[in-house]
């Protein structure tokens, strides 16, 4: 493949992560693990946060061979597309979820339970202590998905580097969805309607925050995943069943986002669908659901 076109299926499959990046409830990290790219994207973040550190230490030698290590080819496109899907889709995705909440928590709950299908084959073994593992880690996601926090007003500027640094951790985790994280912080509101009013202010502290959450953090995990691999995956898929709380499409949808303007809804309810709302939802999950598995089957059967 040549430079060229591997960097626009990058673009792509940025577009594809920033777009669950946006959607309270899915994770960029998500994409990334069902797309086979995750641990190379760890890799590559965390070869340029190692460059970044040696260069603010004075160790210029050091600073440049962690830079000729990173996959420029693949991280900048991926990013690029990244960036480009978060303010395409900001406003529409808001609406979206505001207007038909079941039926996108529908699709979204498709793709999720489709990843984890798909992940499930990424460990070399599974045994009693890493099943043990996914389960500890799924139930305490899904409890914590459910508690409440009210929105921030006004937010400071501290406010706004420190939410950014937690949720860039959250979006390169597969299930822990950085735009709930936000929910849950009160600040959700706040980022959307900064992305979505071109706030470049607020949207550069933000930033600075998941600058420095995604260099320490992506170090961390992948220090994790050379020395725990299959562990580590299997708590990372644990992250992702436990997630499906927060899709469950009834009866609020995603559990964040009112169809008043003026309200943002907290918490992931669970209650029963009703025949009215029933079918669309779960329709557009078993579609979400077919399709993911059967582009799989045949990215796996040309390998």
């Amino acid at each position: 493949m040549t430079p060229g076109r591997r960097a626009a299926l990058q673009f792509v499959r940025g577009v594809g992560m920033g777009a669950a990046d946006v959607v309270p409830g899915v994770s960029g990290g998500t994409v990334a693990l069902l797309l086979g790219i995750y641990e190379q994207l760890i890799d590559s973040v965390r070869n340029g946060s190692g460059a970044l550190g040696r260069l603010l230490r004075g160790d210029l030698a050091g600073s440049v061979g962690h830079v000729r290590s990173v996959d420029w080819w693949f991280l900048v496109p991926l990013l690029a597309g990244l960036l480009a899907a978060v303010v395409a889709l900001a406003g529409p995705v808001k609406a979206g979820l505001e207007d038909h909440p079941e039926a996108m928590a529908g699709l979204f709950a498709g793709l999720v339970v489709a990843s984890i299908i798909v992940a499930r084959r990424i460990p070399d073994s599974w045994g009693p202590r890493r099943l043990a593992l996914l389960a500890v880690v799924a139930t305490a996601v899904f409890v914590s998905l459910g508690w409440q926090a009210g929105p921030v007003q006004d937010p400071s500027a501290l406010v706004l580097v420190g939410s950014g640094a937690v949720a860039i951790c959250a979006m390169i985790l597969p299930g822990i969805s950085g735009s709930f994280l936000l929910l849950l912080l009160g600040m959700y509101a706040n980022v959307l309607g900064a992305v979505d009013d071109r706030a470049f202010g607020d949207i550069a502290l933000f930033g600075t925050g998941a600058v420095v959450g995604l260099a320490l953090f992506s170090t961390l995990l992948g220090r994790l995943l050379d020395r725990h691999h299959d562990t580590v995956l299997a708590a990372l898929i644990g992250l992702m069943v436990g997630s499906l709380r927060v899709l469950w499409p009834w009866p609020d949808g995603v559990g964040t986002i009112s169809r008043r303007d003026d309200d943002v809804l907290t918490g992931a309810a669970l209650e029963w669908p009703t025949a009215d709302n029933l079918w669309t939802p779960l329709l557009l999950a078993v579609a979400a659901l077919v399709v993911v598995l059967g582009l799989d089957a045949l990215a796996r059967r040309r390998a």
